[in-house]
């Protein structure tokens, strides 16, 4: 079976965009090699993306730019030649390379992607998608990094939860940058 990962930054008070949407806190980070090397790794990976409309535009106006390429030219090269799956009922077509648009049932099909023989999937932001599928049992990894950044208002990636969810901590890394990696499994 495949597995479906989470991928998200939070803020220290919990929340993975700021108010109205904002993610330039991300971009706050001290440098860190430790980290630029973590994330180059990250990206090195095989895999297939899954994206909401909202993440999936937002990611298909920068990394098949030339200013990706040139700020990020590892991530950037793997971001454009992964597969992706965008989930939408409001998009007609996408164009950013190797992404495959699917309107059907965000549920039912990731039920099915799931089971199919191929590769992991993993979710960049995307919070809608990460309620729905959470609340679904249909997650089986979150890897969170908390920044060290309190925005004081914002969304959490839960948003819309209706009943609790119990996790496992299975690791941690910590950066000098202040960035902790945590890594939960849902809890049996």
């Amino acid at each position: 079976m495949n597995r479906l990962i989470v991928f998200n930054s939070v803020s220290l008070d919990g929340y993975f965009t700021g108010a109205n949407g904002d993610l330039s806190w991300l971009y706050s980070r001290k440098p860190d090699t430790e980290w630029d090397e973590f994330v180059a790794g990250n990206a090195s990976g095989e895999g297939r993306l899954v994206f909401g409309r909202v993440t999936y535009e937002m990611m298909a106006s920068y990394w098949p730019t030339p200013m990706a390429l040139q700020d990020n030219p590892a991530v950037a090269e793997r971001m454009n030649a992964m597969p992706k799956l965008v989930f939408s009922r409001k998009l007609d077509n996408v164009t950013w390379s190797n992404t495959e648009l699917v309107k059907g049932d965000l549920v039912a099909e990731i039920r099915k992607r799931k089971q199919e023989p191929g590769i992991d999937m993993a979710i960049l932001g995307s919070g809608t998608i990460v309620s729905q599928l959470a609340q679904e049992s249909l997650i089986d990894e979150f890897q969170v990094v908390v920044t060290p950044i309190v925005l004081g208002k914002g969304r959490t990636m839960f948003d819309g939860v209706n009943h609790p969810l119990n996790f496992k901590l299975t690791k941690s890394r910590t950066f000098r940058n202040g960035s902790v990696v945590l890594y939960y499994e849902p809890a049996e």
